[in-house]
């Protein structure tokens, strides 16, 4: 009677894990997007150069960097929704704020525009 009972539990551990599949997400903001900005020192006749990676996943989650020189400055997660084109992209961070985007697929490169136009940040 035991092997019974252990075999219909092993099945149903089976039949279980094999119907809680998450459905495939092709969502076009998957991939890596990133804005960069470099400015003049003028004292010394040089460049900073600061560059945000957002790096978008099919799960719905994402990693925030912020890189100062090429040297990892700060690094948070972040969770992202799309409701009609609009992506909300919260952070796990509170010292950043929420931010609500849309894409541009018709630029080379895409962009994630603000709701005003702006450019958030263009696709790698």
């Amino acid at each position: 009677m035991k092997k019974f009972f252990s075999l219909l539990a092993i099945i149903t551990l089976i039949s279980v894990s094999n119907c809680t599949r998450l459905p495939e997400n092709d969502d076009p903001v998957l991939g890596i997007w990133s804005k960069t900005e470099i400015s003049a020192v003028e004292d010394r006749m040089s460049s900073s150069i600061e560059k945000e990676e957002w790096i978008f996943n099919d799960a719905y989650l994402g990693r925030y960097h912020q890189y100062s020189q090429e040297t990892l400055t700060f690094s948070t997660d972040f969770k992202w929704t799309v409701d009609n084109g609009v992506y909300s992209i919260v952070y796990g961070e509170e010292s950043i704020e929420d931010t609500t985007v849309i894409i541009n697929m018709d630029d080379d490169p895409e962009q994630l525009e603000f709701a005003d136009g702006g450019i958030f940040a263009l696709r790698e």
